[in-house]
C-alpha cells in the first residue's frame, strides 16, 4: 500500500527548476504523492489551493510575525488567476509551463523560491513536488532555518491532498 505523501531521500531537481532559480540553491526538497487521473494543471491547484486550517493558521501567523522585517506579505499588485506565464495559483507565480511540468515560484528581498510540481510516469509517487530556495543574505538563512520544520509539515499535508488511489492494471 502507497502512503500519501512522503518526503523523498533524493531531492528531484529538474533541468527547468535548476533553470529558474539561477542561483545556488541553499535549501531543498521533495515530497511526493501518487495521481494518474488529474491533469497537472487539477493537481497544482488542489496542491496549493485546499489548505487545511491550522495551515491558514500558520500562514496568517507567519505573515503578521515578518511584516515588521519588510518582507512580503501583500497580494502583488500583478496578481491573476490565469493558469498561465505570469499568473498565479494562490500566492505561487507561474515562471513556466511545460507538459510534465509547472515552475511557479515568488522573490524577496531575503530569498527567492521555486516550486516544480513534476508528473512523471512512476506507477507509484509519480508527483514530485521541489522546493528550491536561494539565500540573499542572512536573513534569509534564518527565515529558512526557523520556518523549515513548519515548511515540511505544510508541504507533506498540501501534497497529499492530491493522492488519488493507483488503479490496479489487469494482466492480459
Amino acid at each position: 500500500m502507497t502512503t500519501r505523501s512522503k518526503q523523498e531521500t533524493e531531492v528531484h531537481i529538474t533541468e527547468a527548476a535548476s533553470r529558474h532559480i539561477g542561483q545556488s540553491v541553499d535549501f531543498a526538497d521533495t515530497f511526493s504523492t501518487t495521481n494518474h487521473e488529474h491533469s497537472l494543471q487539477e493537481i497544482v491547484q488542489t496542491i496549493l489551493t485546499t489548505k487545511q486550517r491550522w495551515i491558514v493558521y500558520l500562514f496568517q501567523l507567519r505573515n503578521w510575525l515578518v511584516k515588521t522585517l519588510g518582507l512580503k506579505t501583500d497580494i502583488p499588485a500583478d496578481h491573476n488567476d490565469r493558469f498561465a506565464v505570469g499568473g498565479y495559483v494562490g500566492f505561487f507565480q507561474i515562471y513556466e509551463l511545460l507538459p510534465d511540468e509547472v515552475i511557479l515560484g515568488g522573490d524577496d528581498s531575503h530569498l527567492d523560491f521555486r516550486l516544480s510540481v513534476h508528473k512523471t510516469d512512476a506507477a507509484e509517487h509519480n508527483i514530485k513536488v521541489t522546493t528550491l530556495v536561494h539565500f540573499h543574505n542572512r536573513l534569509g538563512k534564518v527565515y529558512m532555518a526557523i520556518v523549515a520544520p513548519f515548511h515540511r509539515m505544510i508541504v507533506k499535508s498540501m501534497v497529499a491532498q492530491a493522492y488519488r488511489e493507483p488503479q490496479l492494471r489487469s494482466q492480459v
